[in-house]
């Protein structure tokens, strides 16, 4: 999300400047550092993109990594702003904070009200002490953020890891894999019913060039394509996509997760932002730019 947002940011004419730091530039596991960092920049406004994240798989098997870490970077960036008042945060979430049992569409109404979905509950919990702790600034110290939940992400500059991905870029990793390694056949985790929505990175990114420019009436916000697709579907589409030949196979015996997950974006439509890419066509400008700038295969 980070490099996309400030290649759409730095052609914005409402940003005069964009200071990008990545992990390299900035330790956010360490406070010093991430201080140093803001009160070299000392920035009208800072959007926190970073995280550690991954699909199933990642978020089960490495939870206490995937709560330590991201509590950590949270907690060094709200309290390095503390005494920066006329700092203003946009902190990026996730839709995997509203329980498992929301309705669905879920609006921003259903957070806090039950359990959340146990593969990435440690996950979800760091990016609910992120909104809290955010909140808490805001009325202790008058600063102004924003927490925006994206719904599952997807785009050029992804994770592309089989181990680690989510499931867009795992699944063009896979496919792409089996055509160059010549499979009869791919093997998908789940049963393939799930449904999930996908945003194209680059609306994400827009949406927040969007919200730079107008009053921040909520604390969370929503931001979402608003179609959702069975995994099933996402399959064959991927399939089609990159011309795969072979047979998909499900394995039942693997997690689906969460049977639905489908957010209400009304609020932030309301406001007047539309998402503007496709699924089928950011998913070909996203496997056009793996096969472009990935060594792996």
């Amino acid at each position: 999300m980070g490099s996309n947002l400030v290649k759409i940011l730095s052609n914005s004419d409402t940003v005069s400047e964009v200071v990008p730091s990545s992990r390299n530039e900035t330790n956010l596991f360490s406070f010093d550092e991430t201080s140093k960092t803001i009160n070299t920049s000392k920035p009208d406004l800072i959007i926190n993109a970073a995280a550690k994240v991954g699909g199933i798989l990642a978020n089960d098997t490495y939870r206490a990594d995937f709560i330590l870490e991201n509590l950590k970077i949270n907690i060094n960036i709200l309290e390095s702003i503390v005494k920066y008042p006329q700092i203003k945060l946009i902190n990026l979430g996730s839709s995997c904070i509203y329980p498992l049992n929301a309705e669905v569409p879920t609006k921003e109404e259903s957070f806090m009200t039950g359990k959340l979905e146990p593969t990435n509950s440690p996950y979800a919990m760091a990016k609910i002490a992120a909104i809290e702790m955010g909140n808490a600034l805001k009325n202790q110290y008058g600063h102004e953020i924003i927490n925006l939940m994206p719904t599952n992400l997807y785009g050029p500059k992804d994770n592309f890891d089989l181990k680690s991905s989510h499931v867009i870029p795992g699944l063009l990793t896979k496919f792409h894999k089996a055509i160059v390694e010549k499979k009869s056949s791919i093997e998908i985790w789940g049963s393939g019913k799930p449904k999930r929505e996908f945003l194209y990175v680059d609306d994400l990114a827009r949406a927040i060039e969007f919200l730079l420019d107008i009053e921040w009436k909520y604390d969370l916000l929503n931001i979402g394509s608003g179609d959702e697709i069975t995994i099933k579907e996402l399959a064959l589409l991927i399939k089609k996509i990159t011309n795969y030949e072979g047979e998909i196979k499900f394995d039942n015996s693997k997690p689906d997760g969460n049977p639905r997950k489908l957010l209400d974006s009304q609020k932030i439509k309301s406001l007047g932002w539309e998402p503007s890419t496709s699924l089928t066509n950011g998913l070909e400008l996203t496997y056009d730019w793996f096969k472009k700038n990935n060594s792996i295969f």
